[in-house]
Order: C-alpha cells, then sequence, then structure tokens
C-alpha cells in the first residue's frame, strides 16, 4: 500500500472514530456539534456522518429546530448495531461480559477455572462461555470479536503469554492465534490491567488525564493510561506493579523475586489483617505517583471489592498525607465504576476500538 493511499485510509477511519466517540460520551449529536468538536469542515462531517449511518452504526433521532434556518438533524449511536464479549481470566475464575457499541455492559457471567489450568481447559471453557452468551442469532451476527484480559507477562503485539505469574502451562503460548482458532471469531489479547484501564478511560471521556488502574485480584497489576492512550511499554508488558519490591528481606514472591508488594500484601490479607494489606497497596500507589505523576487512581479487582473502603480509606489517606503541596499536586482516588466486571469489559472495549476507534496507520 502507498504511503498516499495509507494516509487516507487513517485520516477516514480517524475522522469516523472522533464521531464515534462523542456518540458514546453524549445522548445526541449533531452536524454542527462534530464540527464544533473536531475542527473538521462541515463537507467531511458530512460525509462521515453518511457512513456511519449507512453501515448502522448511528441513526437520526430527529431535529432540533432553530429559531432561523433549516431544522438540524440530530443523531445518536445506535448502541445494539455491534457487540463485543470481554474476558477476564484470572488465576481461579474466567469472567465474560457482553458489551454493546456504546460500552454497556449487557450480560455478564463468572465460571471457575480448574487449578493451575492449561492452555486447552482455558479455550473449552471460553469457547463455552461464548456460545452462551451468543444463543441469539441477533447478537451472534453483530459480534465483532472477542477480546481477553490475561495475566502477565504478557507480548501484547505478538498475542504471546510469556510466562504467566503463578501458572505453570503458559511459557510462550500465542493465545491470540490459538484462541482465534479455537472461537472462529477475531480475538484482541491484552494485559488484564491494560484492558482494566481502557474501560475507566471509555467511561470518564476526555477529562480523565493520566491514570492508573490498580487490580487486586489474586495478584496485583498495575494499568496506565497516559498520554490518552493505553500505556504498554518498550516490550507491552507494562503493569508489573505488584512485582515492585517494597521490602528487602520480605518473603520469596511467585515472580521469583523476594519482598514484591503482591506477596507481601498477600501474606497481611492471607492472615486476616486486611487494614496492614492495604496500606501496603497504599505505599505502592504514592510510589506510583511520585514516579508518573497522575490525576487519577482507579482501585479494582475482585479480591479488593471484599473490602473496598478498607482499601479506598487506605490509600486515599496515604497520597493526601504525602501531597506536600496540595494546592497543585492532586490525585483523585476512585473504586472502578464498573465493580468486577472492569477487566473482562475494558478487553471488549478494545476489540470495539479495534474496529470502531482510532486505527493504526496502514504500513508502506
Amino acid at each position: 500500500m502507498t504511503r498516499i493511499t495509507a494516509d487516507v485510509t487513517f485520516l477516514r477511519g480517524y475522522n469516523q472514530a472522533r464521531v464515534m466517540a462523542l456518540g458514546r460520551t453524549g445522548r445526541t449529536f449533531e452536524r454542527s456539534t462534530v464540527v464544533e468538536a473536531t475542527g473538521l469542515t462541515p463537507q467531511a462531517v458530512s460525509k462521515v456522518i453518511a457512513r456511519l449511518t449507512r453501515d448502522g452504526l448511528i441513526r437520526p433521532a430527529g431535529v432540533r429546530r432553530a429559531g432561523i434556518g433549516k431544522p438540524a438533524v440530530v443523531y445518536e449511536l445506535v448502541p445494539d448495531s455491534r457487540y463485543a464479549i470481554g474476558a477476564h481470566v484470572a488465576r481461579r475464575t474466567l469472567r465474560l461480559v457482553l458489551v454493546d457499541l456504546a460500552g454497556a455492559v449487557r450480560h455478564s457471567a463468572v465460571s471457575p477455572l480448574p487449578d493451575d489450568f492449561t492452555p486447552e481447559q482455558l479455550l473449552d471453557n471460553l469457547a463455552s462461555g461464548v456460545a452462551a452468551m451468543t444463543t441469539s442469532g441477533d447478537v451472534r451476527g453483530k459480534l465483532t470479536g472477542v477480546g481477553i484480559g490475561m495475566i502477565g507477562p504478557l507480548d501484547h503485539a505478538n498475542g504471546l503469554v510469556r510466562g504467566a505469574h503463578g501458572l505453570r502451562h503458559w511459557h510462550d503460548v500465542p493465545l491470540r492465534e490459538i484462541a482465534e482458532k479455537h472461537l472462529d471469531l477475531p480475538v484482541h489479547l491484552d494485559k488484564d490491567v491494560t484492558a482494566g484501564i481502557t474501560a475507566e478511560a471509555w467511561r470518564h471521556g476526555a477529562t480523565f488525564g493520566d491514570a492508573a488502574l490498580i487490580m487486586i485480584e489474586s495478584g496485583i497489576g498495575g494499568g496506565f493510561w497516559l498520554g490518552g492512550t493505553a500505556h504498554r511499554g518498550a516490550h507491552t508488558n507494562a503493569g508489573e506493579f505488584g512485582h515492585t519490591v517494597v521490602d528487602l528481606d520480605g518473603p520469596r514472591c511467585v515472580c521469583g523475586r523476594h519482598g514484591c508488594l503482591e506477596i507481601v500484601h498477600n501474606h497481611a490479607a492471607d492472615a486476616g489483617d486486611i487494614a496492614r494489606a492495604a496500606r501496603v497497596v497504599a505505599v505502592g500507589v504514592v510510589n506510583l505517583l511520585q514516579t508518573l505523576d497522575l490525576a487519577h487512581v482507579v482501585l479494582a479487582g475482585a479480591d479488593l471489592l471484599r473490602h473496598p473502603q478498607t482499601y479506598l480509606t487506605a490509600v486515599t489517606e496515604a497520597v493526601r498525607a504525602d501531597a506536600r503541596r496540595a494546592d497543585w499536586l492532586t490525585t483523585t482516588v476512585t473504586l472502578s465504576s464498573l465493580g468486577a466486571d472492569a477487566i473482562a469489559a475494558g478487553a471488549a472495549m478494545q476489540v470495539l476500538d479495534q474496529h470502531y476507534g482510532v486505527p493504526e496507520l496502514a504500513p508502506i
């Protein structure tokens, strides 16, 4: 493909993505709204709206009659025009959600996974769950694909699980490739926490800013949203927040190191000292803020959500105590608005982003 064709393809998809984003964040919009928000010409906006309407992604929702001039057509997103399924693979469970084009969770289900499960066992459970969620022909015919939020370390670029912590059978497993063959559907593979922070960015919109999602669910990880996009790092393995060391003489972690935040937290939690476990996480969050200067920290994960107020209070108090210049160094700490579905929902949203979000530039 030539550079000119690639640039045109990118711009067409990019402009459509901007209109779709407006449709997700606002109940309705009109051509002038898009022109004002994007800086595109009215002619370009008309072409984008015509394509999206033809594809069934948006639809007219009446007219707005101003005092002077021709009434303006009002448009809205068609949420049930497309769906995606998101999967959250934890060490003990598989959680699946069905998400519509607007990012709303239509259905959620969780099932146990065998101890130390194999790739084959995961794929069988995944196939059964996807089949159960797509019994309706209407959903199946509008299904864009399946997103998988998986335990790391993980090579997102090549679709490989490099060596999932605590799972013996997951060394250099080409999960994206084998899942596509097993499901006969497009599959997007990413780290669980990166999927989770994507979901939060969808929910918060353009005001989200630089942020982190801290997940505690049979492990601890951190997903990062920096500069308006998910941050994956040079090797697409960013997010091993739980494997930063907080105690040089601490216990041995599943990753092989000593004194990782995850193992120190888990020892406190297993002993029933949830307050201390929460303070361990709070120390890690403050260290993270000192490094990245974030505007928002979101707390998530099934284990954390068993004691949400304890964790929220500990992290909030630690962040406030450390903010020696509260007049300008401020960070908002919240619980995930999606609860236990955050990772799976984010994985589904990533699939929708691949097709209806900002595209990659086509290769030359």
